[in-house]
């Protein structure tokens, strides 16, 4: 399953990268792309603005046939001020783009991608190619909501991929 989240949020932080290069965030005090997972980051993480945040919150396991179908529901939160020229007056605007990089990320074709084990990562290695894919539903937007001070969304998205041998 691990395997499964940590291919999908490189397609997204890949993807969220290719097609806007300055949707950007500062984590740890390194620029990257404006994409985080929750359960991987620092509490600080989680106030992010124009930021797509990744978060597991559903999980189901069939097991038929050779290999368990795993399903899981992932949680795309995100919210902005607007931006600092406007005097967040432009609040809606940036959502709105926000929605866009969102909507192109996730739902630009291909919707799969070889499935990944990047547990080498954590000895300096490389990710590795394994033997199945994994694939996900159009993602669905949530309602908006506001306050004083931001407006925010969470969007849905439902990831599948069969367990390989060996996987945790």
């Amino acid at each position: 399953m691990q395997n499964a989240k940590d291919t999908f949020y490189e397609v997204v932080r890949d993807r969220v990268a290719a097609a806007n290069a300055a949707l950007t965030v500062v984590v740890r005090g390194v620029v990257r792309p404006a994409v985080v997972v929750d359960e991987n980051e620092i509490a600080s993480a989680a106030d992010l603005r124009n930021c797509f945040r990744l978060r597991w919150t559903g999980l189901s396991v069939t097991a038929e046939g050779a290999a368990s179908l795993v399903s899981m529901q992932c949680e795309i939160r995100y919210a902005t001020a607007g931006s600092e020229l406007a005097g967040g007056l432009d609040r809606g605007r940036v959502l709105a783009g926000l929605d866009a990089a969102l909507a192109a990320a996730v739902g630009r074709a291909p919707q799969n991608a070889v499935k990944k084990d990047f547990g080498a990562l954590t000895d300096g290695g490389a990710a590795t190619a394994m033997g199945s894919s994994i694939w996900w539903s159009d993602v669905a937007f949530g309602a908006v909501a506001e306050d004083a001070a931001e407006i925010r969304r969470t969007a849905t998205v439902e990831v599948w991929s069969y367990q390989e041998a060996g996987e945790a």
